[in-house]
């Protein structure tokens, strides 16, 4: 596969600064901001984040956390350690109660533990994943929030059930192999890590939820000493993987 370098619009610096300035706001209380739109480019992969309707327990800003600087880092490594055509800028905030979700088959939710999904959210994440679409779930800790998530994703799919994922599932092994992930537990809140998967009809691991992590503070701030390269390493890996797994499964 040939990968496909772009160059970075200039506007793309202010974008990261400008975003960056008003989630660190944000961060001091869930103040209400707006989070700028990225207008990606005709990439292979373009990782769709995903914006649902919210209870307010983080301000009813969870879906937006760590955006931009995480996408855009996971999307960089995804460059380097792939052959995907993909760019840093290969990601795109879309409204779960639109249509345009289907455009891409890769969403990543943050904050699931936040939901209050309408009933044309549920719709939308049925057809979504009986189209073959995949979902990571991410940044989400303790009973309550787990709890949440599980009741409204159930609510789209009141057959099925969520299993745990034992660290021997092929998405662990499908690009990097990663059989510790509790190698990331000591730098994010809630305990051990545990990854619960959704099938969908046909059997395929359609939804992973990584309860007690947070992958995207490890994609975001990898660089800072309070994320030792091991473990952030490992969360760029797990990324990767998740991606692998819906581009081949």
């Amino acid at each position: 596969m040939t990968r496909t370098f772009l160059t970075r619009p200039p506007a793309a610096a202010l974008l990261l600064l400008a975003t960056l300035a008003s989630t660190f706001a944000a961060a001091q209380g869930y103040r209400r901001f707006v989070v700028q739109q990225n207008e990606p480019p005709p990439t292979e992969l373009i990782v769709a984040r995903w914006k649902y309707g919210t209870n307010g327990w983080f301000g009813h800003m969870g879906w937006s956390h760590n955006y931009p600087s995480s996408d855009y880092n996971l999307n960089e490594f995804i460059a380097s350690a792939t052959g995907i055509d993909v760019d840093e800028l290969s990601f795109r905030i879309v409204e779960l109660s639109s249509d345009e979700i289907f455009d891409y088959p890769f969403a990543y939710v943050s904050e699931p533990g936040e939901m209050e999904l309408t009933e044309r959210e549920i719709a939308n994440l049925r057809e979504f994943i009986e189209r073959g679409g995949f979902i990571l779930m991410d940044d989400f800790d303790g009973i309550r929030q787990l709890e949440n998530m599980r009741s409204h994703v159930l609510r789209a799919f009141p057959e099925r059930s969520f299993s745990t994922l034992d660290e021997t599932h092929p998405v662990f092994d499908v690009h990097f192999t990663l059989h510790n992930l509790d190698r990331m537990s000591p730098y994010v809140p809630g305990g051990s890590i545990t990854y619960f998967g959704l099938e969908d009809a046909e059997g395929r691991l359609a939804i992973a939820a990584g309860h007690n992590n947070d992958l995207a503070n490890f994609w975001d701030w990898y660089d800072d000493a309070r994320y030792p390269l091991e473990p952030a390493a490992d969360a760029f890996r797990l990324g990767v993987n998740f991606v692998i797994w819906s581009m081949t499964h």
